[in-house]
């Protein structure tokens, strides 16, 4: 696997501005509407059931998810939530995904344009960006070692990695749930399931400037409220970081 975003573990770590609750339970509750368009059921629809999980985990209460399963499935009426992915490049030629959920691409576009313009990026033509990244799943568990190796790989997972004191295992995207239910049912303790994005390449950013630039860029992504993922594929130096 050609290095995972570096993004996703700042992101972690940071715990980035969306924590503010009510943005949190915002994006949590379009990503389950989204879901839902392919069925309420989640017993039958393995994206609403991750999409749920993650809400709990969140402790996002049970009204607010049954309410979002019922706006994406159209029991709610009124606009319906469409997913649309943005591309562009930040600072120091970084390149940049923008997976939205929105209800009003009229709103949604202008905020994520202004997001990159304000702080050195510049938005791309579809498929511009796109394809420097693979769409993968991707599991988080608690346990490291030979044994999640090999666990991991006898239910179907394509790649097994340690990162921060965990195994982040890849998986086709339409190998996920199925991957997941072997480690679960293999003993492991999976903290995170979901899509996402990993670039094939990352750039190194060389100053702390660049990379101070790009950190508020990928801040001010997030903190709209209709963005539900950013991918990146900047490595930036630990020491960088630390400003």
């Amino acid at each position: 696997m050609s290095g995972h975003s570096k993004w996703s573990t700042i992101k972690r770590q940071k715990g980035v501005k969306d924590a503010a609750r009510g943005a949190l339970f915002t994006k949590l509750g379009h990503a389950i509407a989204i879901a839902a368009r392919s069925g309420a059921d989640p017993e039958t629809n393995f994206s609403l059931r991750l999409a749920i999980d993650k809400a709990k985990a969140s402790n996002m209460p049970s009204a607010n998810i049954q309410r979002s399963i019922d706006r994406g499935s159209g029991k709610l009426g009124g606009e319906q939530i469409q997913e649309v992915m943005y591309e562009g490049y930040g600072p120091g030629g970084v390149a940049i995904l923008v997976e939205c959920a929105t209800d009003n691409i009229n709103r949604t576009l202008p905020d994520v344009r202004l997001a990159f313009s304000k702080h050195g990026g510049r938005m791309a033509e579809q498929g511009a960006v796109a394809f420097q990244f693979d769409h993968k799943g991707i599991i988080r568990v608690n346990e490291v070692g030979d044994e999640v190796l090999l666990k991991a790989l006898d239910g179907g997972a394509q790649d097994v990695q340690e990162e921060d004191g965990e195994s982040v295992i890849y998986t086709d995207p339409k190998e996920l749930g199925r991957v997941r239910d072997a480690l679960r049912e293999a003993g492991l303790t999976i903290s995170e399931a979901e899509l996402t994005y990993i670039p094939n390449n990352t750039v190194t950013v060389e100053d702390a400037q660049t990379a101070g630039k790009i950190i508020r860029l990928m801040d001010a992504l997030e903190e709209i409220d209709d963005v539900t993922q950013t991918h990146t594929n900047f490595d930036i130096p630990d020491e960088f970081m630390e400003n």
